[in-house]
């Protein structure tokens, strides 16, 4: 009775345990979003793509602008959305906060069973873009406008910043923003820090390797280099994404914004078009990147780090060449190579 008692008990415990295991994994496999573009004209209906997206269990998405075709299939869907304020709206919501109300009206508010995440406020603007002059008047007016919607708590507000906003990355402790652009970005920073936002980071590996070929191997660009390739004091690196990450949290840690979180909003390897445009290489980066995100960097150890592969589609009205070849998919929704975006990751 006691044997058969403990049995019970052992296979009670195995299976508690085991369902933990499946809500952890869950979790960190829901992790990775993929982006969707719009610049294509031979692409699926929208109601098509958010089928693809369940289909292939990618549960977050990042839009460019508010498409109302596409918020509208996406209601009810479940899917974790961040949403874009483009470019060219900056002005108009940055210096009157009435636009701000009549934008999260019009494409938050009134889809009130859609998932929104984050509002990404423009897309890689620094100076001396003229943007750059009403990007955090429009983060704060939009800010405001969520706050009044009661909607604070379930919708963060930032902006994407491209890699090219780092002065120094190399090693990555000696992370640290451009001088000429610290008047520009550090009063967002504090921003995000004021609001509990993260800083959302476009960070590509490709265009460091393809343009330096002769210094990077790519074992170290696809998660492939057997040991350690990079070593910055106490951590060691194995790959450049995490070297370019911690470079990221080294330039905020300087710019007094340790307590930030890096969301990589961006960042994929393409199949053609340019240097090792292969697909293998595109499949290699993409599933060791869905593994990898879980575990954190050297700088910020076991921490998953959310992430948005880019493209869902090859898109082919995007200039130059190599820009219409980052899909996962092409326009017909057959895979252009098989990648697993399964709880299990």
């Amino acid at each position: 009775m006691a044997v058969a008692l403990y049995s019970r008990c052992s296979m009670i415990a195995a299976m508690l345990l085991l369902g933990l295991l499946l809500a952890t994994f869950h979790v960190t496999g829901a992790n990775t979003g993929v982006c969707y573009g719009l610049l294509g004209d031979n692409l699926p209906p929208p109601h098509e793509v958010i089928d693809l997206y369940k289909r292939n269990n990618i549960q977050r998405m990042r839009i460019y602008a508010p498409a109302p075709e596409v918020l509208q299939a996406l209601r009810g869907s479940d899917i974790e959305l961040m949403v874009g304020v483009a470019n060219e709206d900056l002005h108009s919501i940055g210096t009157d906060l009435a636009n701000a109300y009549s934008w999260v009206q019009t494409n938050i508010r009134s889809y009130g069973n859609v998932k929104f995440r984050y509002i990404a406020v423009g897309n890689e603007i620094n100076p001396p873009a003229w943007e750059a002059d009403y990007l955090l008047g429009a983060m704060k007016n939009i800010h405001q406008a969520i706050e009044e919607a009661g909607l604070g708590n379930q919708i963060k507000v930032s902006t994407p910043f491209s890699f090219m906003v780092l002065g120094e990355s190399y090693p990555p402790s000696k992370g640290s923003f451009r001088t000429e652009f610290r008047s520009f970005i550090n009063p967002i920073i504090r921003f995000l820090e004021e609001i509990g936002a993260p800083f959302l980071f476009n960070m590509y590996p490709y265009f460091s390797y393809s343009g330096n070929t002769q210094y990077i191997s790519i074992e170290y660009v696809l998660f492939t280099s057997p040991e350690v390739t990079v070593q910055d004091g106490q951590f060691g690196y194995q790959n450049i994404f995490d070297a370019m990450l911690d470079a990221g949290y080294s330039a905020l840690e300087k710019a007094g914004g340790a307590s930030l979180e890096i969301v990589v909003s961006e960042t994929g390897w393409p199949t053609a078009g340019g240097t090792a445009t292969t697909i293998e290489n595109a499949r290699t980066y993409n599933t060791n990147l869905l593994q990898h995100v879980k575990k954190g960097t050297p700088k910020r150890p076991g921490k998953p780090i959310e992430t948005y592969i880019f493209a869902m589609f090859n898109e082919n009205n995007k200039n130059p060449e190599l820009e219409k070849h980052w899909g996962l998919f092409y326009p017909n929704k057959h895979s252009v190579y098989q990648i697993e975006f399964s709880p299990t990751n």
